[in-house]
């Protein structure tokens, strides 16, 4: 019989943000080592960028007159020269992408758009007053938020943090977060199975590759086997160098599911299970300012966990909570397997009409230990309690992973 009176997702969730913590814990990077972390403060355009109206392509810059075809060239302004000369209106300068306006012009004119006669252009293809030119303040307006605390750096962060001229930066330091797989059955990377009972563990290393990429440090355990007193150990020697702890498996049923005794013993458990599929067994303790996740064993299981809760705190940390469920249409029809708030491995693609769908192509159906279920940047497609079954075309609501 499965038992159902588990807390629903949404208020283990609600428990969870009442447990959180302010991380005041920040360091300065330089803006070259700064890929993946997350801004502890907020970034403000310290002027106009541009300063003054420049030219966004070759051309000549003229003062606009819908009249006149025919000016005299002054010269030219190469990009980064600084150029004093004001043109009357029958004059122009040749000017180049990035090259300050000359004073008294308004209009670059592009090279294509004219023809040479001697020292004067005459336009062959007239352009509109304004053409091609960046006006002050085009990129950003000084005292502009231009990024804000909590925001996750990535390449173009990085290049406006260069256009800027920042070095170093004020960053939340990466939480310290262990990962320890139990489990006698499980063999670590580099060791041969000894008997066909036996399986490698991939938990530890997907979940440590989850947290890297919400930008965490992650410290890959040695795994622990089924013995309460090795468990528990391994247990209270992690949380003495690790911000949070997640471990896999050891949270069942069964008979050798001694994680959950080790909580229950020495940590106060805030999240005893919850009324999802997969991962309804899972538990969260805190210590102090320090989090414990004790996640299923099954590698997908596992991983939903990660998304479901390790997401949750992660963001927090860094000030960046973000919604990260989105809506499809789906493509295949679906039978719900559970009473539970179930959680679906799926793929999301662009029709022809440009229309997001979620389909169930390639997934297969079965435990919650089938890993692949997850690859090609797969979605969980997510079906509430109340729901029986969705059809094809159906609206529905997908959560994104890492």
């Amino acid at each position: 019989m499965i038992k159902t009176d588990f807390l629903s997702y949404e208020t283990t969730l609600d428990i969870l943000k009442k447990h959180l913590i302010s991380w005041d814990r920040i360091e300065k990077v330089s803006i070259t080592n700064a890929l993946n972390r997350h801004l502890a403060c907020d970034i403000l355009a310290p002027d106009n960028h541009p300063k003054f109206e420049t030219s966004a392509m070759d051309g000549y810059a003229i003062k606009f007159d819908e009249n006149k075809q025919i000016y005299k060239i002054l010269g030219d302004t190469p990009a980064g020269t600084l150029n004093e000369v004001r043109l009357q209106n029958d004059e122009c300068i040749k000017t180049f992408t990035g090259s300050l306006m000359a004073k008294n012009s308004d209009t670059l004119v592009p090279v294509e758009n004219v023809k040479i006669n001697k020292n004067q252009i005459e336009i062959i293809k007239p352009v509109k007053k304004g053409f091609a030119v960046r006006k002050i303040g085009e990129s950003y307006k000084k005292g502009e938020i231009l990024l804000k605390k909590g925001t996750k750096i990535s390449y173009s962060e990085i290049a406006l943090l260069a256009e800027l001229g920042e070095f170093h930066i004020s960053v939340f330091v990466r939480p310290r977060v262990g990962i320890l797989a139990t489990g006698s059955e499980i063999r670590d990377l580099g060791e041969s199975l000894e008997n066909p009972a036996q399986i490698r563990s991939s938990n530890h290393i997907a979940i440590a590759s989850m947290v890297n990429l919400m930008g965490c440090e992650s410290i890959i355990l040695p795994i622990v086997k089924d013995e309460p007193k090795i468990v528990e150990k391994a247990i209270l020697n992690s949380l003495k160098f690790c911000d949070i702890l997640i471990t896999t498996g050891g949270v069942s049923m069964g008979d050798y599911d001694f994680v959950k005794e080790a909580l229950n013993k020495n940590l106060e458990i805030i999240v005893n299970g919850a009324s999802i599929k997969p991962g309804r067994h899972i538990k969260i303790a805190k210590i102090e300012d320090k989090f414990i996740f004790a996640l299923p064993g099954f590698p997908f299981s596992a991983m939903v966990m990660c998304v479901l809760y390790v997401r949750v705190l992660v963001e927090s940390l860094f000030c960046a909570t973000k919604n990260h469920y989105i809506n499809a249409i789906l493509q295949d029809d679906y039978i719900k397997k559970s009473p539970f708030l179930e959680f679906v491995a799926c793929s999301l693609e662009i029709d022809k009409k440009c229309v997001l769908t979620a389909n169930l192509k390639g997934k297969k159906d079965g435990s919650s230990a089938i890993i692949n279920n997850l690859n090609k940047n797969a979605a969980l497609l997510v079906i509430p309690p109340e729901q029986k079954s969705y059809k094809k075309g159906d609206l529905v609501q997908i959560l994104q992973m890492v």
